[in-house]
């Protein structure tokens, strides 16, 4: 992996960026450019999107970006977003919803800056998610099975500014650094380990359970 890699885990323990950032409500993504109001801009999507990013000697092994999307201009349904070996896969009961939360969301998150990140493999498969903010995430679609667990703080977080690919939009969503996570693929766990950094007060993770999601563009 490249040094960038190195650099985020080293911030991920200091809790200033990335998922922890997030989390922690600490850090944003740069604003790429000038977009519309804040109040005037339209709901795009509800639901929610707790996530897992897993480093294994220090670089980035594996991030996975899990959706649960009540309403969106896409419709409704449910994903897995993998990146793994520098490879993505979408997995999803809804193939256009899918491929539109992985080319407009997730691709652009701070968990994927600095990480070879190709055209993703779209696969139709049913999406199995139990997600709250008191027992945590489990989530599986064909041989992908992601949890999340021992939520260590539940909290609100808000921004007007949030850049993905220079689309500025508003995001609003309870968040629960967790301390706990795996990611699966046919039944194996995927090498790596989460990093939780902050402080007991306010703790951080790079994975963290997701509720009450809003995105406004």
């Amino acid at each position: 992996m490249t040094q960038p890699n190195l650099t985020r885990r080293r911030l991920l323990r200091a809790g200033t960026t990335t998922a922890a950032g997030l989390t922690a409500g600490l850090a944003l993504p740069a604003i790429a450019d000038a977009a519309q109001a804040p109040a005037q801009r339209k709901v795009v999507l509800v639901g929610a999107n707790p996530g897992v990013q897993l480093f294994h000697r220090d670089v980035v092994s594996a991030y996975a970006s899990v959706w649960t999307v009540d309403w969106s201009a896409q419709g409704s349904g449910s994903a897995i977003v993998l990146w793994h070996d520098g490879e993505v896969r979408v997995l999803t009961d809804h193939s256009d919803l899918g491929y539109w939360l992985e080319r407009t969301f997730t691709r652009f998150f701070p968990e994927a800056e600095g990480l070879p990140w190709p055209e993703p493999r779209i696969e139709r498969r049913a999406v199995r998610v139990a997600n709250d903010l008191a027992r945590g995430t489990y989530a599986r679609a064909g041989d992908v099975a992601v949890r999340i667990a021992d939520v260590l703080d539940r909290r609100a977080f808000a921004t007007d500014e949030y850049d993905l690919g220079g689309r500025v939009h508003s995001l609003s969503l309870v968040t629960g650094p967790s301390a706990v996570a795996s990611i699966e693929v046919r039944g194996r766990r995927l090498p790596g380990e989460i990093i939780r950094a902050g402080t007991p007060e306010r703790p951080s993770s790079s994975a963290f359970v997701a509720v009450a999601e809003v995105w406004r563009y």
